[in-house]
């Protein structure tokens, strides 16, 4: 699909390459997207595609697969995000991920937390394309769903646009044509998880390069993009974007995305009238002994800049983590806004 075409609204929702839109994605978000605010994110917009909280090969092979792999059929289109870097063992997962029933296997490169570095994976990767690569051809050999990239344009000091474009050329050579691509450096010493997405500059000029260098390849841009206005101005030099910490904290941003980046029709749903189709997913949820807040948390943000919506953030703060907490709570805090 050419970029002219990419950049109408009543362009395809499927990408010829993957079978999958990524015009417009939601970040995989550690302790934010797990299942529960993927369901929530999801009667916002019915096109956007999601990701989950990385999920690491090891734990995989090694813990309750089924326990970490489990979703709802509500959540689709979703990619499941995979941390690794053992070719055989990221194959053996992706297995796994396809006998789930998600849409995408996406290999994090991007995570520079300690964690993530003790086990050779994440952000450090970078500095091992050819491993990537391998990572990458294995796991494409062992199933049917597309294998994608999610990097960042360099680590430390080898953060130069030519050790970037090397980077992405050989992973694309073993088959991945899905990049996401957070424009930010990683530090991987010195910096938390949470300074590495403030503090080396945002330098978007690197993802519209690699878009050059590498035409026939989807390149989705992720970091710093707060508005959908900011997403429609990167979308004219990169074929999708990804929103992080902003698709959170002020989840209502995504009711106008299938309208603004899908070519739908504009959906006019309150929202209230959004936490209302929620709420038979709690209510599911409960009945299986799941604890409010483990669903309320992630609609904290709902209400964010509307009259009312400080006494909803803080009456479900206070009382969604008690025992006795049930759908009332939830409930009562709708009365604040309603």
């Amino acid at each position: 699909m050419n970029s002219a075409n990419k950049q109408s609204p009543d362009s395809e929702v499927a990408d010829t390459a993957t079978g999958l839109s990524h015009r417009f994605c939601v970040a995989p978000m550690m302790d934010w997207t797990d299942r529960h605010d993927r369901v929530f994110l999801r009667q916002l917009s019915e096109h956007t595609l999601l990701y989950t909280e990385m999920v690491t090969s090891a734990a995989l092979k090694h813990g309750d697969a089924q326990y970490l792999l489990q979703h709802s059929q509500d959540e689709h289109p979703v990619a499941l995000q995979l941390g690794g870097s053992n070719p055989v063992e990221l194959a053996e997962a992706a297995v796994l991920a396809e006998r789930a029933g998600y849409d995408e296997i996406n290999l994090n490169v991007g995570c520079p937390s300690d964690r993530v570095q003790s086990g050779a994976f994440g952000a450090c990767l970078m500095a091992e394309p050819q491993l990537v690569a391998k990572c990458v051809s294995s796991m494409m050999a062992s199933v049917s769903l597309p294998v994608t990239v999610k990097c960042r344009i360099g680590i430390d000091d080898r953060d130069s646009q030519e050790e970037l474009e090397d980077f992405i050329g050989t992973v694309a050579d073993a088959g991945c044509n899905t990049f996401i691509v957070h424009a930010r450096k990683a530090i991987l010493s010195g910096l938390s998880p949470k300074e590495n997405r403030e503090i080396p500059p945002l330098k978007y000029a690197s993802v519209f390069a690699v878009k050059q260098a590498f035409p026939e390849l989807s390149i989705i841009i992720n970091g710093g993009i707060k508005t959908l206005q900011d997403a429609q101005s990167l979308l004219k030099k990169t074929d999708g974007v990804m929103l992080g910490r902003e698709a959170y904290q002020n989840p209502f941003i995504l009711n106008e995305v299938d309208a603004v980046f899908f070519g739908a029709a504009t959906n006019a749903q309150t929202r209230t009238e959004t936490l209302q189709k929620f709420i038979p997913y709690i209510e599911k949820e409960l009945e299986r002994g799941t604890p409010l807040h483990y669903m309320t948390r992630h609609i904290l943000g709902l209400y964010k800049g509307q009259k009312g919506g400080k006494q909803f953030r803080r009456h479900l703060s206070e009382n969604s983590y008690k025992n006795t907490a049930d759908i009332g709570v939830l409930l009562d805090a709708i009365t604040y806004v309603d």
